[in-house]
């Protein structure tokens, strides 16, 4: 291109008016390609259609670039097809009004403008439509210019391997990956007369880490989670309505503030242990046990008055006669979800004969989906791990911690799970003292929200804290869309880069 002086680079949606520029660009794009020369009646069928997706760049007021796309259902990505049954034969009756996938049929920049980098400007704003239209992603098939000089020696996907790796250097392909977009699959028999691709084009693919699933429900998925954590201090109850009043009042003040969820601590209701301080330390822990079930009851019908999602900490829970150490999640819908810690420590196993459980799982709220483990479970990588494969955003831990080297231990490595996991991690604990409750004397607790440590979040990787030792609540708003560009876009992707071919985290039970 000849050094010119760019006064005015502008995007604009395609008029049927500019189709005698459209015309000498696309002739100028495509000199061997009769194929791709849309007639003045097609580009005006394809504007009425869908005008919204036909945008063309002017430079000095010049025809410089255009964009050209369809709605398709994202189904198609998953089988194979050509350019003739995307476009119906050039008549675009294939247009799906309510399809959930821009399907990308032309992209073409005018030679003499090489070099200003148009084609990324049109590949962002197919990027924005997406996202304003509440798209799944971007697809089309990607032309393959230089196979045909390698065709004799590679298959399609060598060709596109060495590629990837640098060893050819092709510039459409390259030019595809370097705006985050990667191989669904090869496709055959794509664009009849492509001779520079031997008709073969590469099914490439976008996705839009904002698109949310229409709901079946009012209301969805919400972008922004409020979560409210209590602080609980341990204090002396004379029975089991003082304590509940004392959760109340916790949960009326932070539904006060609109928030989707409320974090109790491990044990928190210990304090009703104290009647029982007569008897040996195994016998009281199944006393404390038998208040479980009238306290989850009070919990649901908490979740329901004050319309929020409630994880209640964890109580001593028997089941079959063998004691467990279960916590309970009250959605403010009425449905009661139970998790159990899986790793219980020493000491719950020698004092109290605990014993672990034995499910691991999310679980879908109207907010995502959540994970929660107890306290010690958090300090074990591999359970946090598979609850984050299996799509969680935030997860929640209780704890019990008597010492500050034990809350240390809680707190390392529940900083080290939102890192490695790319997701929210809530910890929440009791502070105060029981003098006369056996083994339960003292506790030491500074509830926390961690984040990953990427631009988007805190440098120190700490979205809250509150203040150690003192009786509070603390409020966190926890933003979802951040996760998401994290997932796809961090500076490093600890995800997406695990080397699954040299390891890798299962479940053993089904």
């Amino acid at each position: 291109m000849e050094e010119q002086k760019i006064e005015n680079i502008e995007l604009a949606y395609l008029s049927s008016d500019d189709y005698q520029s459209l015309k000498e660009l696309m002739e100028q794009a495509y000199p061997d390609m009769d194929s791709l020369h849309w007639s003045k009646h097609e580009i005006k069928k394809l504007i009425s259609l869908f005008p919204e997706g036909q945008v063309v760049l002017k430079v000095n007021g010049d025809l410089a670039g255009c964009a050209l796309s369809l709605l398709q259902d994202y189904s198609i990505t998953d089988r194979t097809h050509t350019y003739n049954e995307i476009t119906g034969n050039d008549s675009f009756k294939t247009h799906k009004k309510d399809g959930d996938l821009l399907y990308g049929i032309d992209v073409f920049i005018n030679p003499r403008y090489r070099g200003l980098r148009l084609g990324r400007r049109l590949y962002d704003f197919r990027k924005e439509l997406c996202e304003s239209m509440n798209l799944r992603g971007i697809a089309f098939g990607g032309r393959m210019p230089l196979y045909h000089q390698y065709a004799e020696q590679l298959s399609p996907l060598e060709y596109l391997e060495k590629v990837r790796t640098h060893e050819i250097e092709d510039p459409v392909l390259n030019f595809q990956f370097s705006n985050d977009f990667h191989v669904k699959k090869i496709l055959k028999n794509y664009l009849e007369g492509d001779e520079e691709s031997l008709d073969h084009a590469v099914l490439m693919e976008w996705n839009n880490v904002y698109y949310e699933k229409p709901s079946e429900s009012p209301g969805g998925a919400t972008r922004v989670i409020r979560v409210g954590l209590v602080q609980w201090q341990m204090r002396r109850y004379k029975d089991l309505d003082e304590l509940m009043s004392q959760a109340e009042y916790f949960l009326d003040s932070i539904s006060g503030y609109h928030a989707d969820f409320a974090l109790f601590p491990e044990f928190f209701n210990a304090p009703l242990l104290a009647p029982y301080n007569e008897l040996n330390e195994a016998e009281a822990i199944r006393k404390l046990a038998q208040h479980t079930d009238e306290i989850v009851e009070r919990f649901a019908r908490l979740a329901l008055k004050y319309n929020i999602n409630i994880i209640t900490g964890s109580m001593p829970y028997i089941k079959e006669n063998r004691l467990f150490n279960t916590g309970f999640l009250c959605h403010r819908d009425g449905r009661l979800d139970s998790y159990d810690k899986l790793h219980v420590t020493p000491d719950e196993e020698r004092v109290w004969g605990m014993e672990g459980g034995n499910d691991l799982r999310t679980f879908d709220t109207d907010c995502g989906k959540i994970g929660v483990l107890i306290c010690y479970d958090v300090e074990f990588p591999e359970l946090s791990r598979l609850l984050a494969e299996e799509g969680m955003d935030i997860l929640f831990v209780p704890f019990l911690t008597d010492t500050q080297n034990g809350y240390s231990r809680v707190r390392n490595t529940a900083q080290a799970r939102a890192i490695e996991n790319e997701c929210y991690v809530v910890i929440a604990g009791s502070v105060g003292n029981l003098p006369k409750v056996s083994n339960m004397d003292i506790q030491y607790a500074q509830s926390m929200v961690f984040t990953p440590c990427d631009f988007a979040f805190p440098s120190t990787g700490i979205k809250a804290e509150a203040t150690p030792n003192t009786e509070m609540i603390l409020m966190v708003d926890l933003d979802i869309h951040l996760l998401r560009e994290l997932n796809e876009f961090g500076s490093v992707r600890n995800l997406k880069d695990r080397r699954l071919d040299l390891y890798s985290v299962k479940k053993n039970r089904l």
